[in-house]
């Protein structure tokens, strides 16, 4: 089968090209198949993959047919999809932008309307603009955190949040119908298209969400920041110096976006080295913290100086910082059933905080979407009111102006809990430390595995199944739970959506996660 789609790729002038250029270029036998050897999948996180030429691979081709499938649903689904029409925003990947606009020409040659970014803006600001232009959906073109070979294609509902497994799966049934890719049409109409810029509502919409009335102390915070070559070189600017930070230093190696991040590693501030420009200019100008977005800019990397140095916070970490600090300084009286929400892989150290000072804590699948699903809930049903939000890969949200992770509101949060630490003679470390005093102490850490290809995606299936028969024996665990099976979710909201995910909990109620990623070969 894979060679049947290798050669009509290679020879089909319905492609480009420079396309065909590429599938004939190819040699090696293993890398035809794992090019070709089926669609990429779309789930519950969209697309995401390497970018080239094939059925498997980020394209023009696998966008625009991904976008006539979504572009069916919308129309099957929604009687007014036309008219209110799609957002597509895009990130500083190399085809980002290309990619953006194939998906606009599939959506208005189908007659929806389409607004698109005029430049490279964050993840959370597209979830911004379909509620406040209250389109029917939105796309995204970004790989987020993954290397510079990656991209990908994330879909948002009419609430601004990312498509849950229902929903995917609805929209997959459409994609699937689509049998022969030769016969989307990437001709589109021009006359539908807007392009808009909402920074600035968005950063005053984020600034909002402050909490810290000491401009003092937001002076006298030393600030270095980096975007990681990214798309949040200037909200997160914009929102810092709006809220009062003066004293801001940015990493000019990495300011301009860039492809190719060529002074990481990989973009993601979950990496201890790609901070690492950001930790030598702290040095210089003897800053107080530093934090890193990723070129989404839904992700933050910290980084606090101490006196041994200058040491790095984990996302539960910090995750629990913020827990703390969004409750002690927010009033609460008079507010509805106040709850955070965690993911399942998450520390349940913010959760213990919270639920000290009286709060409902509510845990939900892996991916802020499930988070953003349950923000939805609360807005529809008014029994619950959404606080705070976290997840243990570096992604915090306070308020409901999106439905998804955002690394400006984020970063705005962080600095202002360090001005204000900072002010009463601590610094983040310390707090750190005061917390574990109160609570007890937590460690985190996480692994990553890489399996790359088809042999990569079948050894992760046989490692779970091993896993999961008890063939692979784990001593001294309690329980183990399997979220492939139906699992009660906390207070009234039923059963979790099935994952695969496994849990295995030991008898001091410490645990450890194993999950293949949904976007990544790990």
């Amino acid at each position: 089968m894979y060679r049947e789609n290798y050669e009509l790729w290679s020879s089909n002038e319905f492609f480009d090209s420079q396309t065909r250029a590429e599938v004939m270029s190819l040699k090696d036998e293993k890398e035809i198949e794992d090019r070709f050897y089926k669609n990429i999948e779309f789930g519950t996180g969209g697309m995401r993959g390497i970018s080239g030429a094939g059925t498997n691979r980020i394209n023009l081709y696998t966008v625009g047919r991904a976008t006539l499938g979504l572009a069916n649903y919308l129309i099957s689904e929604y009687d007014n999809c036309k008219e209110a029409g799609v957002v597509i925003a895009y990130d500083t990947r190399h085809e980002s932008r290309g990619l953006a606009e194939r998906a606009a020409a599939v959506l208005t040659g189908m007659g929806i309307r389409v607004y698109i970014f005029d430049k490279a803006v964050p993840t959370p600001e597209l979830s911004f603009a379909i509620k406040q232009l209250k389109c029917a959906a939105g796309i995204v073109i970004t790989a987020s955190h993954n290397p510079k070979e990656y991209n990908g294609y994330k879909v948002y509902d009419s609430n601004g949040c990312q498509l849950v497994p229902d929903q995917a799966k609805a929209v997959t049934k459409y994609i699937n119908m689509i049998d022969d890719i030769c016969d989307v049409d990437f001709c589109g109409n021009s006359s539908l298209i807007s392009y808009i810029d909402m920074t600035e509502n968005f950063v005053d919409t984020v600034c909002a969400e402050g909490v810290l009335s000491d401009e003092h102390a937001k002076k006298e915070l030393k600030i270095v920041y980096t975007p990681i070559h990214g798309t949040g070189n200037i909200p997160v600017r914009k929102a810092l110096e709006k809220s009062g930070f003066s004293k801001l230093y940015i990493v000019a190696e990495q300011e301009k976006p860039d492809g190719d991040f060529k002074t990481v590693r990989t973009p993601n501030p979950e990496d201890k080295a790609a901070l690492s420009m950001g930790v030598e200019l702290a040095k210089k100008e003897d800053a107080d913290i530093v934090i890193g977005t990723d070129p989404d800019c839904d992700r933050v990397g910290v980084a606090v100086k101490t006196i041994n140095g200058y040491e790095f916070l984990t996302g539960n970490q910090i995750g629990a910082l913020l827990t703390e600090y969004i409750i002690d300084n927010s009033n609460m009286s008079g507010v509805k059933n106040p709850t955070v929400l965690k993911t399942v892989v998450s520390s349940e150290l913010g959760a213990d905080i919270a639920k000290a000072h009286g709060l409902k804590v509510i845990s939900t699948l892996t991916g802020f979407k499930f988070i953003g699903e349950k923000i939805t809930q609360f807005n529809e049903c008014g029994d619950y009111t959404f606080v705070f939000g976290y997840e243990e890969s570096y992604g915090y949200l306070k308020g409901d102006y999106v439905c998804d992770k955002d690394g400006v509101v984020s970063c705005l949060l962080i600095c202002e809990m360090a001005a204000l630490y900072k002010s009463q003679g601590m610094t983040l470390m310390d707090r750190l430390e005061s917390i574990y005093q109160k609570y007890g102490y937590y460690y985190d850490s996480q692994e990553n595995f890489t399996f790359i290809g088809k042999d990569g995606v079948e050894k992760m299936s046989s490692m779970m199944s091993a896993l999961r028969s008890g063939s692979a024996h784990i001593d001294g665990v309690k329980k183990v739970i399997d979220y492939s099976k139906p699992v009660k979710c906390e207070e009234n909201f039923g059963v979790l959506p099935t994952s695969n995910v496994l849990k295995f909990v030991y008898e001091d109620s410490s645990w450890v996660a194993v999950r293949p990623s949904g976007t990544e070969p790990k």
